[in-house]
């Protein structure tokens, strides 16, 4: 006869490799939900733009963002992290990202949102750059799956610029 110990360990072996199927069947569903998650964001205000005392720009703007990413949820979604970026060109760089605004959504519910909101981050470019700039607003996702691979996505917006003089 077979002792304790050796049932025990038969168990936990067939229990362990029955979850990590379960758990690799969970993540492989994932690919099959319909996601189309949609977004706006609009500048109602230019705060502040001002050359900061050691030479750097610096903008405060008022958001109104948009944006409906309930399509992101299904059963396997423990959260999402999403967050809105200024990204534009320098002579120095060909892609700067500057965060502006950033949330955890836990639920399906609160996924659905319009905010209108001053930039959480200060807006700082690193010498004298942004004034007449063209920049684009990109929302960011992260979706953090119960089980499985996380993965990211965005929805670009263009057509933004700053003005050409200080305020």
């Amino acid at each position: 006869m077979h002792s304790f110990g050796y049932r025990a360990n038969a168990l936990l072996t067939f229990a362990v490799t029955a979850l990590a199927f379960i758990c690799a069947i969970a993540s492989f569903s994932d690919k099959f939900s319909n996601q189309n998650p949609s977004a706006e964001i609009q500048i109602l205000n230019i705060n502040r733009f001002k050359k900061q005392s050691h030479g750097n720009d610096e903008v405060s703007l008022t958001l109104d963002i948009a944006a409906d990413l309930q399509s992101l949820f299904t059963w396997n979604t423990k959260q999402i992290f999403v967050f809105v970026a200024a990204e534009y060109e320098t002579p120095k760089n060909s892609l700067n990202q500057v965060s502006l605004w950033d949330a955890i959504i836990p639920v399906k519910e609160n996924a659905k949102f319009r905010i209108q909101i001053s930039n959480k981050y200060r807006f700082i470019d690193q010498g004298h750059n942004l004034r007449g700039k063209e920049f684009n607003l990109t929302l960011h996702w992260h979706v953090m799956p119960k089980t499985g691979k996380m993965f990211a996505d965005k929805i670009v917006m263009s057509g933004y610029s700053l003005p050409d003089a200080y305020r």
